[in-house]
């Protein structure tokens, strides 16, 4: 696997992560205390873009049903939806931020 351009560091606010579109996948990149990840950006539940939730204590909310997860792990933390988000590695190079995305993920 490579690892593929998304954004600069300061494209990416704690309140506001940046969203990605890599081939058919669409990835929402976050920032917490100066640690960056990248996490699937689909709600499980229901088409919304995670990326246009609210942003609160390491958890993302979904702007459409309230379902909840953690920014970190991408565990789903609250209802309705019914499975973990999937979590890609993130490397940061000169300001770049780079994800790694397989085919299958």
């Amino acid at each position: 696997m490579s690892w593929t351009p998304v954004c600069k560091t300061d494209q990416v606010q704690e309140d506001f992560p940046f969203s990605a579109k890599l081939g058919d996948k669409e990835i929402g990149v976050y920032v917490l205390d100066g640690e960056y990840y990248a996490l699937e950006d689909i709600c499980p539940h229901a088409y919304a873009l995670l990326s246009q939730g609210f942003v609160e204590d390491g958890q993302v909310e979904c702007p459409l049903h309230e379902a909840v997860f953690d920014i970190k792990t991408g565990k789903c933390l609250r209802e309705p939806a019914d499975r973990d988000l999937h979590v890609y590695p993130v490397r940061i190079i000169d300001d770049e931020i780079q994800l790694q995305v397989s085919e299958e993920a």
